[in-house]
């Protein structure tokens, strides 16, 4: 309810999201000069690394795609000889679970003091650190800041906390080594309008466009996964509490489904009776999709009598 309150809010074009950024409008100033001088003096006081160090962050809240692209970071660092850790804030019980699926040799650190959670990954023979979620926290050293901007959530209309999702304006992106735009049910064209706006805020940065596609349906807890259009035609139903739920929908859709689309806030805690809710509501689609995030959370209590639970793995 809070999130569908706030994405209203945010981008909304009826009468009462538009009285209500004007009254919140005030406040967006004082959030944004108080998050403009913090993130200044975090800058200062970063300093050095003690292992290749890679920070994946973003400018708005939520629905960017950090922990698929952190992953990728650890997997990539992995392969190529290092020992990485994964240093996590710890906003939901799912990213750290996200994290362990993706990247099961990969030791996953949460805490809220990046510093004291790196020096643990180091004493364990950690010999790279990948922070998911971090481009606000300057207190952690770090080698490159990665940001992410979402081209599915970008409306052309920059506004800062509370009255928008912004926690930082597009200027912050001068302190940033990589802008990567993410899409996923987003056009190329869109994506395009998104990489100009950056390029016209922050010119001196190297800017990715980086599509986040369906790739496989995998059931839970384990089995043969299936392509994306295997749900063509058929009717199935759609379970996320992710910081940007339209577009997971709009995935599906776009390869064919017919979906019923049941939302939670992000990072949402399944209660028994919620799970019991979706398992009854499941009883005449032909399956149930949810991404990994809330598939880790409902995969270990989904009733054995309920059609299949599948997520759609990016």
């Amino acid at each position: 309810m809070r999130d569908r309150l706030a994405r209203a809010v945010w981008y909304g074009q009826g009468a009462l999201s538009l009285i209500a950024r004007a009254v919140l409008w005030p406040l967006e100033f004082v959030f944004g000069a108080i998050s403009t001088s913090i993130g200044g003096r975090r800058a200062r006081r970063a300093g050095m690394t003690a292992v290749p160090t890679v920070s994946v962050g973003n400018l708005t809240v939520g629905g960017t795609g950090k922990t698929p692209l952190a992953a990728w970071f650890a997997g990539a660092m992995q392969r190529r000889g290092f020992r990485p850790a994964l240093l996590l804030r710890g906003y939901g019980a799912d990213e750290p679970l996200v994290h362990a699926r993706l990247n099961p040799l990969v030791p996953v650190l949460v805490d809220a003091v990046r510093r004291r959670s790196g020096k643990r990954a180091l004493a364990q023979g950690a010999t790279a650190l990948v922070l998911d979620d971090a481009f606000q926290h300057r207190q952690m050293p770090r080698d490159v800041d990665v940001v992410l901007i979402s081209a599915d959530a970008w409306d052309g209309r920059m506004r800062g906390l509370p009255a928008g999702p912004f926690r930082e304006p597009l200027s912050a992106l001068r302190r940033a080594h990589l802008a990567v735009v993410t899409r996923k049910a987003a056009t190329r064209d869109h994506a395009a309008t998104v990489v100009e706006a950056v390029r016209r805020a922050c010119d001196r940065i190297p800017i990715a466009v980086a599509l986040l596609a369906p790739d496989r349906l995998v059931p839970w807890p384990e089995g043969p996964s299936e392509a994306p259009s295997a749900i063509a035609g058929r009717r199935v139903l759609a379970v996320s509490g992710v910081g940007d739920p339209e577009a997971f929908a709009a995935q599906l859709r776009a390869v064919g489904a017919d979906v019923e689309h049941v939302t939670f806030r992000d990072h949402h805690a399944f209660s028994d009776a919620e799970v019991a809710r979706l398992a009854a509501r499941a009883g005449d689609v032909s399956r149930v999709v949810c991404t990994l995030k809330d598939a880790v959370k409902l995969g270990p209590r989904w009733p054995a009598h309920a059609p299949g639970l599948w997520y759609l793995s990016q």
